[in-house]
């Protein structure tokens, strides 16, 4: 049904004329004329009955007015919900305990007027293709994943490198160092369930291993952080690796023990990519604050030599 005719006869329903409906359409009223009589066609019915003081609805007319306002609602209601600015900004954050998303709560405490979605998807390929085909706007990465590069219409910026920790049991040989050194790691089993091959994450931890000659076991399946956490803090044997922005909750019992690494510090280097012709005015607020918030931190570039302190 075309809703320039439905939004016409609208207007002649409202105008009691369609000389009037003309006027108010900025258009002729032949135009009108031919818009209520394709929209008749259409409907099998008249609409309008011709009387001395304009047009006079019929009883079809009658009866389909207030379906044909709803009809015009509908559509703006559609357009506006894909106007940039009108919807809200859709983020990938990755997981919900890491980093981006505390980005993203500190870039919501900030600007509290603009509405977020914030999902969570698995690994880089299918966030950059969402960002290509417009399922969300931006995306928490790290881009610096070997033979992997962006395509040419996403673009990113690196935002934050984040330090890594050593996270023990109260038992296990380094629980009670203030810091550890990467050489101190070395011959301890690093227990890291959940690095999928393949993703960005893998090949961060594979040059880790390869850099400094880390053990990091990856086996079993991965039943969340609470299983890890339960597992390491049991297990003198084990420990894992978190990141420092990684918010992690455990029984008063664990005992756990979250330890610096040290001499060098491992980062990981967290990227906000975005497609180029995205036009969301919240994208460009989004990127302001994270500018701000996180300023010093380098350019994108690759994680190796990313094994330095974070100025």
């Amino acid at each position: 049904m075309d809703l320039e005719a439905v939004r016409t006869f609208v207007a002649v329903a409202e105008a009691g004329q369609f000389q009037k409906a003309a006027a108010d359409l900025s258009i002729t009223q032949q135009a009108v004329s031919k818009r209520i009589a394709a929209l008749e066609r259409t409907l099998g019915v008249r609409l309008f009955t011709r009387a001395p003081r304009g047009a006079e609805l019929t009883i079809d007319g009658q009866a389909f007015l207030p379906h044909a306002r709803e009809l015009l609602r509908v559509a703006e209601r559609a357009g506006a919900s894909v106007r940039p600015g009108r919807r809200p900004l859709r983020v990938d954050v990755i997981a919900s305990r890491v980093a981006p998303s505390a980005l993203m709560r500190g870039f919501h405490q900030a600007h509290p007027e603009i509405d977020l979605d914030v999902v969570m998807l698995f690994d880089v390929e299918t966030a950059v293709g969402a960002i290509r085909s417009g399922a969300i706007d931006a995306s928490f990465r790290a881009v610096a994943m070997p033979g992997h590069p962006l395509p040419e219409d996403v673009e990113s910026v690196r935002v934050l490198d984040e330090p890594h920790q050593l996270l023990t049991g109260p038992a296990h040989a380094l629980a009670g160092a203030r810091s550890v050194t990467v050489a101190q790691l070395t011959g301890h089993r690093i227990w890291m369930p959940g690095i999928a091959p393949g993703t960005e994450w893998a090949a961060y931890y594979d040059d880790l291993v390869a850099e400094f000659g880390l053990t990091i076991e990856a086996t079993g399946p991965n039943f969340g952080s609470d299983a890890l956490l339960d597992t390491v803090a049991d297990t003198p044997a084990l420990a894992t690796l978190t990141t420092a922005r990684t918010r992690l909750v455990w029984p008063a019992g664990h005992g756990l023990r979250r330890i610096p690494v040290t001499d060098p510090t491992p980062v990981y280097p967290h990227s906000l990519l975005w497609h180029r012709d995205n036009p969301h005015p919240a994208l460009a607020a989004l990127r302001a604050h994270l500018a701000a918030t996180t300023a010093g931190q380098d350019a994108a570039g690759t994680w190796a030599p990313g094994w330095v302190t974070p100025r």
